[in-house]
């Protein structure tokens, strides 16, 4: 039997989610969460075999929620997460990869793809909708844009990648946390990132901040 958790934060989600899988042979939904954090915590109560996992959920998201399950807040083993959502865009589907997902469907997904999925993932393989798994291809091919960022810029990542807040990045440069923000923005928009820690991991990468 694979035990399963669903992460939803929309309870008409959730319950078809239910209803579709309660069905299947083989499978059995022991708990849902309605946010990254009520995921965590369920994960360590249930200990569930897969973690149906959506990415934006409000209190903890699901690629922070994901990374915290698989570095071990859920017990050891870890449950398997796969992500079911649905977003597609690069940024995401890397930062849930590397956050330590097993998988990446789309709920948009029919039902025997997605159960394929959870079986999969379970049994310790990976699984990729046919469209996420496109985009990947396509992303390894792209060489890689080069990058320049100011050195005020650079100085603001740096400062980021050592854990510094806004405020406390204002205070060392000496300007003002408006414009701390604007450089940030900068960075995101130069590197396609999303958020600080993407900002930061594919900064190292690339060797701009060596």
């Amino acid at each position: 039997m694979i035990r399963l958790l669903i992460a939803d934060d929309h309870p008409i989600v959730r319950a078809g989610l239910v209803g579709l899988l309660s069905d299947e042979p083989g499978l059995e939904v022991v708990a849902e969460a309605s946010d990254g954090d009520e995921a965590v915590r369920l994960a360590a109560a249930t200990r569930p075999d897969v973690v149906l996992m959506d990415l934006r959920m409000p209190t903890v998201d699901g690629v922070t929620a994901t990374a915290r399950i698989a570095g071990g807040e859920a017990g050891d083993p870890s449950p398997r997460v796969l992500i079911l959502t649905t977003y597609e865009s690069d940024d995401q589907i890397l930062s849930a990869i590397e956050a330590g997902a097993a998988g990446y469907l789309l709920k948009a997904a029919p039902q025997a793809e997605i159960v394929a999925g959870i079986r999969s993932v379970a049994a310790g393989q990976s699984a990729l909708s046919p469209q996420v798994a496109v985009r990947l291809v396509e992303r390894m091919r792209r060489p890689e844009p080069e990058t320049v960022l100011t050195p005020r810029e650079l100085d603001v990542l740096r400062l980021v990648a050592t854990g510094h807040s806004n405020k406390q990045i204002a205070v060392s440069l000496g300007i003002g946390e408006s414009t701390v923000k604007t450089h940030l923005l900068k960075v995101f928009d130069k590197l396609d990132v999303a958020d600080r820690t993407r900002a930061v991991t594919l900064a190292m990468e690339r060797g701009l901040l060596a």
